[in-house]
């Protein structure tokens, strides 16, 4: 059967196709594919360029689209003006392309979906006040996140902007209505007595240390994904009963919050073995690095959709050429 042709897959596409519910199962799925040995990730790689921008690139294989194998990337410059994250699916047997999916609403999902499993396998099973930090682009999708894991009564927000906490604080009320939203004025009247905490903020200093949070929070860790970031002091990482990472490879070299860690284990393991819930012997942390594997098995279900449905754009299959090796040019 001949491959069809690749799809350009928009932002509205993705929207159409995957919600956080249809995420969460393909994150799932994956990661219990990658425990098992049979899908792998390609490890996140970062470089910084021009004194302000940093370009990444992470990626998996072994997840499935229309009952085919796929492999894929996604790849981004952060720069001051903003970023145009892609994902690129190729078919495992025959490396044709698949498709390239515009990836920003896909990232947030991706985020949103490994936080809520973390929360699902890692925070106490009657939590029930959460504190959110950082009201930037990730943290409507965190708040619904945890709100899909456990039955909430209180959300508490901090971010260092008044008007963009009540405002986000507007927006939390609209969409859990039966929940208490608390406008709070410091991280640690926000964080004290929380059940969960998630922080996704891009500070440079820690803001989240071990006398703030009780020996049954869960921390969901997801704005420190570069050396020059840093959210959680070395006293909590030292009081934690458990840290798990999305890649703890990346945990390890790409933040600087675990040096005092004595141990960063596996989601997909936890997911695959669960170890029962909060451990009151600390607080227990989750660290999002950002899992290429989790991206790619989004964008799968994304594509096999969206396939379905007759959506995305039809883009011309690559067609190969040979490059100009010597010089056309007449010698006289």
């Amino acid at each position: 059967m001949p491959t069809p042709d690749p799809l350009w897959i928009t932002e509205a596409d993705v929207v159409g196709a995957i919600d956080l519910a249809g995420a969460d199962d393909a994150v799932r799925d994956a990661l219990r594919l990658e425990h098992a040995g049979t899908a792998t990730t390609l490890a996140k790689t970062a470089t910084e360029f021009g004194g302000h921008g940093t370009l990444h690139s992470l990626g998996g294989a072994g997840v499935s689209s229309d009952g085919g194998d796929v492999v894929g990337t996604k790849s981004w410059a952060h720069t001051q003006g903003g970023a145009t994250p892609l994902v690129t699916l190729w078919d495992a047997e025959s490396g044709a392309l698949l498709a390239v999916i515009e990836a920003f609403a896909l990232g947030q999902m991706r985020t949103a979906a490994v936080s809520a499993i973390a929360t699902d396998v890692m925070a106490a099973l009657d939590a029930a006040v959460f504190a959110m930090v950082g009201t930037g682009n990730q943290a409507l999708a965190q708040v619904a996140a945890v709100a899909s894991q456990r039955e909430l009564r209180q959300v508490r927000v901090y971010s260092p902007t008044a008007d963009h906490r009540a405002a986000f604080c507007g927006q939390v009320g609209q969409r859990l209505p039966d929940v208490a939203v608390v406008d709070c004025l410091d991280v640690r009247s926000a964080v004290e007595g929380a059940d969960v905490v998630t922080t996704a903020t891009r500070s440079r200093t820690s803001i989240l240390d071990a006398t703030m949070v009780g020996a049954h929070t869960h921390v969901n860790a997801l704005g420190s994904i570069t050396n020059d970031r840093r959210e959680l002091d070395d006293s909590i990482v030292v009081a934690a009963g458990r840290i798990v990472s999305d890649s703890p490879a990346a945990a390890r070299s790409l933040s600087s919050e675990f040096d005092q860690a004595a141990e960063v284990l596996s989601l997909s393991a936890v997911v695959a073995e669960p170890l029962g819930g909060a451990d009151r012997s600390g607080p227990s942390i989750f660290k999002a690095m950002g899992l290429g594997l989790a991206d790619v098995a989004i964008a799968a279900a994304v594509l096999s959709t969206t396939r379905s449905t007759g959506g995305g754009r039809p883009m011309p299959a690559p067609t190969r050429a040979a490059p100009q090796l010597f010089s056309t040019l007449e010698v006289t």
